[in-house]
């Protein structure tokens, strides 16, 4: 092996690593948003008790940050941030298990209705890094 071999294998490698890592750094960041988003429609609208007038305002928000950012924050994606919010009240918690689990793992986690299952599954995801596919 020559040189530039071995030069060539350390520096795939420090790239490799540090893709591996923005792509975890992204990923969590993208899970804590979704649940900050989720947990401040929940406060500030629906936990007021006003449903018809929240989902109204829900879907007025949604046309908004599609328009200025996307079809990342439809009607669906926004309510199903705030369902993820309730099924995980704990801000810390959503931090820890965001550097492991993805925002499509959430996606189907919360899908699953019965607690124990989703715990569950929280865990085999974890535990074993089940694909998402894997998890559905």
């Amino acid at each position: 092996m020559d040189i530039t071999t071995s030069l060539l294998g350390d520096v795939s490698n420090l790239i490799d690593r540090a893709k591996n890592h923005l792509s975890v750094q992204f990923n969590s960041t993208l899970v804590l948003l979704n649940w900050q988003i989720g947990s401040r429609i929940d406060q500030d609208i629906l936990k007021h008790k006003r449903a018809d007038y929240g989902k109204q305002i829900i879907s007025q928000l949604a046309k908004e940050l599609q328009i200025k950012y996307g079809r990342g924050f439809d009607r669906a994606s926004l309510f199903r941030m705030v369902q993820f919010s309730k099924f995980f009240p704990d801000q810390e918690i959503v931090a820890t298990l965001s550097q492991q689990l993805s925002w499509s793992h959430f996606v189907e986690i919360i899908a699953i209705s019965d607690e124990l299952k989703r715990n569950y599954y929280i865990e085999m995801c974890r535990i074993e890094r089940w694909s998402v596919r894997t998890c559905t």
